[in-house]
């Protein structure tokens, strides 16, 4: 019999997905290679298909207690927030504005006294009349 070659199925596709790894892989991935030594940690890597900077970036992120935290993000629209939670948010924006104000307008008022201690006249600027 003769093989036939086979033409490529139009159905698959053309890019392969990319690889996502569970916090439990990571972690045996990292205890074989803490208990590893330098040639079989090559080895180790070789045989899974994974880069050294992989192991790196996962070490950092076991370190910093966040291995297993992140998760995937769902895409699309926001859920919507709850009424009294976007009017606190709101309101607490509005502080910060009126906080910002403030300080601006104390260290106006000091520059003002100090002038005056000092005796340097400041320039005052008229409103415009509104139209």
């Amino acid at each position: 019999m003769a093989t036939q070659a086979r033409e490529p199925n139009p159905e698959t596709a053309e890019k392969t997905p990319r690889r996502r790894f569970t916090p439990a892989y990571k972690l045996k991935i990292l205890a074989q290679t803490d208990h590893a030594s330098e040639g079989q940690i090559g080895a180790i890597l070789r045989k899974e298909g994974l880069y050294s900077s992989l192991l790196s970036t996962w070490r950092r992120q076991r370190d910093e207690g966040t291995l297993g935290a992140l998760k995937p993000k769902k895409r699309g629209p926001k859920p919507k927030q709850d009424p009294e939670q976007k009017e606190l948010e709101r309101l607490r924006r509005r502080v910060a504005q009126l906080e910002h104000k403030l300080e601006t307008a104390e260290l106006i008022i000091d520059v003002q006294k100090v002038s005056q201690l000092l005796g340097i006249p400041l320039a005052t600027i008229e409103p415009s009349e509104k139209t």
